[in-house]
C-alpha cells in the first residue's frame, strides 16, 4: 500500500442472462478490454488525487462511448425507433445530484447530469428542457446515425410490431439489463455515484427507468456508501434500492456487504427484481452483488489487483 489515503472504484456494464455460452470468445475479450479501459481511466484519476465525481464521470463517459454497452453510443431503440437516454450523478459529500431523462442526440448524457449537478439549481431535467440546458453548457451533440448499431436495430426490428419490450436481449429467452455505472471513493474520503442508460428495447416512448431516479438507481452519501444499479428498473424504483442499502447501513449498522445482500438477494430476487449493482463504502470496501446469471463488472481498490468479471463466480 502506498502512502496515499485509501481510494477505490467499481463499475458495471449491465446485468442479466450473461453466460459463457451466450458470448463468443471474441465478445468476451472485447467486453473485458472495455471494462478494464474504463476502470483504468477512473482509477488513474483517483490515484492522481482527482475527486470521486470526476472519476465516475470519466469512467461512465468511456462506457457511453463504447458501442458494446446500452448507454450513449450503444443505446437501444424505443417503441418509435428513437434513442432516449437517462443518466444521473450524485455527490456523497454534499448530497447534491444531477439527473436527466429522455434526452436525444446528447453524446454523453452523464456529462449533462454532471453539469446539472454543478451548474443548475435543479436536480432533474427531462427531454427538450434538458437538451436546451446541454446546448447552453456547450456539450457535444451527435446525429441519429452516431447512435445506430446494427445489433440494436435488429433487436428492435424483431419487436417493433409487438407490445413486447426487451431488457437489452439477444435471444428471446435472454434478458440483459444494459445500464452502465460507476462508484468511487477518493483520497479526500468523498463518495460519488454515476449511472447512464439507453433503457429497454421497444420501451414505450418517454418511459423512465431507475437509472436517473435518485435513491432508486443512483445514490451516494459519505455517511454510508455510493451505489449504481442495473436491472429491471421498475422493481428498483418501487423498492428504492440504492437508498435502501444506505439506510440499512445508517440505521441498522449493517456492513456494505450485508446491506447489499439483504436488498439484492432477499428483497429483489423473490419478487422477480432481476439485476445487480456496484457499491463502495466510506471505508473503500467494494461490493458487486447481482441475482442474475451475470453482470459486466470491474473494481480496483488501492493496493490491490484490479478485478474484471462477467459471469457468476
Amino acid at each position: 500500500m502506498t502512502a496515499t489515503n485509501p481510494f477505490s472504484i467499481a463499475l458495471h456494464g449491465g446485468a442479466g442472462t450473461i453466460t459463457k455460452g451466450s458470448l463468443t470468445p471474441e465478445l468476451d475479450r472485447a467486453y473485458r478490454t472495455a471494462l478494464q479501459q474504463a476502470l483504468t481511466i477512473g482509477y488513474d484519476l483517483l490515484r492522481q488525487g482527482a475527486t470521486a465525481l470526476a472519476a465516475v464521470e470519466a469512467t461512465v463517459v468511456a462506457l457511453e462511448d463504447c458501442p458494446l454497452f446500452n448507454a450513449g453510443k450503444g443505446s437501444v431503440f424505443n417503441k418509435v425507433g428513437k434513442h432516449e437516454m437517462d443518466a444521473a450523478m450524485m455527490c456523497g459529500k454534499t448530497l447534491e445530484a444531477g439527473a436527466v431523462t429522455g434526452v436525444k442526440n446528447v453524446r454523453n448524457p452523464i456529462s449533462l447530469a454532471s453539469r446539472i449537478l454543478h451548474f443548475s439549481d435543479h436536480v432533474f431535467l427531462s427531454h427538450q428542457g434538458a437538451e436546451e440546458f446541454a446546448r447552453n453548457q456547450g456539450l457535444a451533440f451527435e446525429p441519429d446515425d452516431y447512435f445506430f448499431t446494427q445489433q440494436r436495430y435488429e433487436q428492435w426490428q424483431a419487436l417493433r410490431d409487438s407490445d413486447v419490450y426487451m431488457l437489452d436481449h439477444t435471444e428471446t429467452k435472454e434478458k440483459k439489463f444494459g445500464t452502465v455505472g460507476a462508484v468511487a471513493l477518493d483520497q479526500a474520503g468523498n463518495l460519488a455515484a454515476a449511472t447512464s442508460t439507453g433503457g429497454m428495447t421497444n420501451k414505450n416512448f418517454n418511459r423512465i427507468g431507475d437509472s436517473p431516479v435518485i435513491g432508486a438507481g443512483t445514490y451516494a452519501n459519505n455517511k454510508t456508501c455510493a451505489i449504481s444499479c442495473t436491472g429491471h428498473g421498475e422493481f428498483f424504483i418501487r423498492h428504492v434500492v440504492a437508498y435502501d442499502i444506505s439506510c440499512l447501513m445508517e440505521y441498522k449498522g449493517l456492513s456494505l456487504a450485508q446491506a447489499c445482500d439483504v436488498v439484492v438477494q432477499q428483497k429483489l430476487k423473490p419478487i422477480g427484481g432481476e439485476g445487480g449493482l456496484v457499491a463502495v463504502s466510506g471505508a473503500g470496501e467494494v461490493a458487486m452483488p447481482f441475482n442474475s446469471e451475470g453482470m459486466y463488472r470491474a473494481a480496483w481498490v488501492a493496493g490491490l489487483e484490479p478485478v474484471v468479471a462477467i459471469y457468476q463466480e
